[in-house]
């Protein structure tokens, strides 16, 4: 009989070095630790990740607060698909909102008011869905504002400026088809003017119009096509998009602002496990109770006092989501111009609608390539950057905001006007006049802002911390004291360079590098460091005399 010495006798237990109490975990979370590493062969890739360093700034909470909402959505939307009808097929209503009885409406319609007044929960719950969409959008917005003026989108991070982009105008196009969904009036309306739109466009519009709407609008069809839209297509892409933004974020590694230690080299803050891991899930539940107690006591969107939609009526004052607000402002604002190319009409919606968006987005897209050819900057960078400290692009995000404000503001001129008792014409014009006058001035008064920043940072390098001590000179001279940051030459003039991080300005500032911070609330009131060194000193004082009593004061 002739044995094999490759062979192994599965039958017999290996033997395994190192320490015997890692062979079998006695803790739950231990044991299932131990089940995937021995078939998935995890626990490598999860420490890395686990490992995971975070900086720790509030505005990186902008972020966070999209991911978590659009967390909720997918909650509050599934819940949501049990009991909506993406039918519109009419019907004659027959339920617990007596006014609208024996009125004839589409199923979704119908359906909509069942989840309203007949669903348990279903008010809430809509309301939560509602409330979580102008957040996710909101969060979006804010949270590339952040990236933009702190120049987090240079490279290696340009892709991930761009996918963000893709998330932004996803929820566009996501809001606008759940906004429609219930076949109410007032969305009935966007769904119009949406239309329109497509027509606009250049020799394809009826073709586009045809295609979307399945035939003239509305059709019966235009509905359940948005259905899907809504809860397939657009968020399985914005997942994947969220997906690989995150992915992209573990391996580029985090920003950080510049200090004391921070290089372009390396990144400071909490691991993923356990501290951070313990702020995001509470940050979760803290950005989930706000959008219960919203959808609890703010009613919004009460389709019920709007009607089902009717082709031939149209609601007055109606407005749609802040976030589309501006394409309603430039339709206003945008003067009649009909022109005429190559014996095809193009009509005036074409240009404030489709064509203005599309050189917003796109310049927006370009940005980062663009700063980096005008200041030839062809580096990696890992540090952000102060706004004050690059003024030309703090002027032109000014300029950009400014620009998007007044469309939005005047999306609902004809609400301000009758509110103020304004003429409408007036507001018109008044809109036009600030499109073409204020983002200017929006740069130039942003620029001057910057550099002033600059100035009295330096200059307090310079000079040192105002005491608010005056001194009385022996020849009558009256001179104020200066605390200086660091060393001084013969002058009295400060040594220090303008480093790009924040200056203390206050003497109660001194000795915080991350200048002022709320203390004793959010943060414990005293450091560990300093508790540790007087733990040391006690230590030391006891050796020298052991009866003393150990005490620590505050």
């Amino acid at each position: 009989m002739t044995t094999n010495d490759d062979s192994v006798d599965l039958s017999k237990k290996p033997t395994v070095k190192g320490p015997k109490r890692f062979d079998k975990p006695s803790t739950p979370i231990g044991k299932v630790g131990r089940w995937s590493e021995d078939r998935l062969g995890v626990a490598g890739g999860m420490r890395k990740q686990l490992n995971k360093v975070f900086p720790d700034h509030w505005s990186f909470m902008m972020g966070e607060i999209a991911l978590y909402s659009f967390i909720i959505l997918i909650l509050s939307g599934t819940f949501l698909t049990f009991f909506f009808d993406a039918s519109m097929a009419e019907v004659r209503y027959d339920g617990a909102y007596v006014p609208l009885n024996g009125v004839h409406m589409s199923r979704a319609y119908a359906s909509t008011l069942d989840i309203s007044f007949e669903v348990r929960g279903g008010l809430v719950m809509r309301q939560i869905h509602h409330w979580a969409a102008l957040l996710f959008m909101a969060a979006m917005l804010i949270h590339m504002f952040r990236v933009f003026f702190t120049g987090a989108f240079r490279k290696p991070r340009e892709l991930n400026w761009l996918i963000g982009l893709g998330l932004v105008t996803l929820g566009l196009v996501e809001g606008f088809a759940g906004y429609s969904l219930p076949d109410d009036l007032l969305s009935g309306t966007g769904l119009r003017i949406a239309a329109a739109i497509m027509q606009s466009i250049p020799v394809i519009g009826s073709w586009a119009e045809f295609l979307v709407f399945g035939g003239k609008f509305p059709g019966t069809v235009i509905i359940g096509r948005l259905y899907i839209v809504h809860v397939l297509i657009v968020p399985a892409l914005l997942a994947g998009l969220i997906g690989a933004h995150m992915a992209l974020l573990i391996k580029q590694k985090h920003t950080e602002f510049p200090g004391p230690g921070k290089t372009e080299q390396t990144v400071s803050g909490e691991r993923m496990y356990p501290v951070y891991g313990m702020k995001a899930g509470g940050f979760f539940f803290i950005v989930a109770a706000v959008c219960v107690a919203l959808g609890g006591l703010a009613q919004i969107n009460p389709i019920w006092l709007f009607g089902p939609y009717n082709p031939s009526q149209v609601t007055a004052g109606s407005q749609p989501d802040w976030y589309i607000g501006f394409l309603d402002g430039s339709t206003r604002l945008f003067p009649s111009w009909e022109i005429r190319l190559f014996d095809h009409t193009i009509p005036p919606l074409f240009w404030p609608t489709l064509v203005l968006p599309g050189i917003m987005f796109t310049l927006a897209g370009l940005y980062p390539f663009l700063e980096a050819k005008f200041t030839k900057d062809k580096s990696s960078h890992n540090l952000l950057q102060r706004p004050r400290d690059v003024p030309v692009r703090t002027g032109l995000g000014a300029m950009a905001i400014t620009f998007y404000t007044v469309l939005l503001i005047s999306g609902g001129n004809d609400l301000i006007a009758k509110a103020f008792d304004i003429s409408l014409n007036a507001m018109t014009w008044a809109g036009r006049i600030g499109l073409l006058v204020l983002p200017p001035l929006a740069y130039a008064v942003a620029y001057k802002i910057c550099l002033g920043l600059q100035r009295h940072d330096r200059e307090v390098l310079e000079h040192g911390i105002e005491t608010g001590i005056i001194k009385l000179l022996p020849n009558g001279e009256f001179i104020e004291v200066h605390q200086p940051l660091g060393p001084v030459d013969d002058h009295g003039h400060g040594q220090l360079g303008y480093a790009g991080t924040p200056v203390p300005k206050r003497m109660n500032q001194l000795g915080n590098p991350r200048g002022h911070k709320i203390r004793g609330f959010f943060y414990p009131v005293r450091e560990k460091a300093d508790i540790q060194a007087e733990l040391d000193a006690l230590a030391r004082a006891e050796l020298s005399d052991p009866h003393r009593e150990r005490e620590l004061t505050d």
